[in-house]
């Protein structure tokens, strides 16, 4: 099992940016691809991002294009979401999570393990 703990979330006004960081540890991080979901209050759990192992292929929601990023280093064990132009709409708990392939998802069901959230707030 791979152990992930997320964290950078916060309050930040409509316009501004965070960067959110997971840590992971545990089982070997090798090979893994990752992905960032997010879960608002009333609605299902939405795909956000995702990474495969190199960093060469990356996918994010329509939603989000143009104003996230995800990233990696896999030396230091750490998946990134570098989020731009946050919006109001854009408030929910962020969730890290890890799949045991190699392959870019965007279904939550694929991936194995998931970290315990943090909080975005964005206010307008």
């Amino acid at each position: 099992q791979v152990q992930l703990v997320e964290s950078g979330g916060g309050l930040v006004q409509a316009g501004g940016s965070l960067r959110l960081s997971c840590a992971a540890s545990g089982r070997t991080f090798v090979s893994h691809a990752m992905g960032w979901f997010r879960h608002a209050p009333g609605k299902e759990r939405e795909f956000v991002a995702a990474i495969s192992w190199s960093g060469g292929t990356t996918r994010c929601a329509d939603s989000v294009k143009g104003r996230f990023t995800i990233s990696r280093d896999n030396a230091k064990n750490m998946v990134y979401l570098q989020m731009n132009s946050l919006k109001p709409e854009d408030t929910a708990v962020y969730y890290c999570a890890a799949r045991t392939r190699d392959s870019v998802s965007t279904r939550a069901y694929e991936y194995d393990d998931w970290g315990q959230g943090t909080q975005v707030t964005v206010s307008s």
